[in-house]
């Protein structure tokens, strides 16, 4: 799950996988960094920060 704003984005990479660059403009601030939070909770990813993601994920 990736937030972007209030938009949460969540990709399954066993389903259907993205392009790389689709993954990483995702994944990858505007510093060329990976964005903050990051946070990964068994198999899922948890980038950038959104409450209603991390309620989802974590209860």
């Amino acid at each position: 799950m990736a937030a972007r704003g209030k938009k949460i984005v969540t990709l399954d990479l066993k389903a259907n996988r993205p392009a790389d660059d689709e993954i990483l403009a995702l994944l990858i601030g505007p510093t060329g960094n990976l964005k903050a939070p990051t946070a990964r909770v068994g198999k899922t990813m948890l980038v950038g920060f959104n409450e209603e993601a991390y309620r989802m994920v974590l209860g």
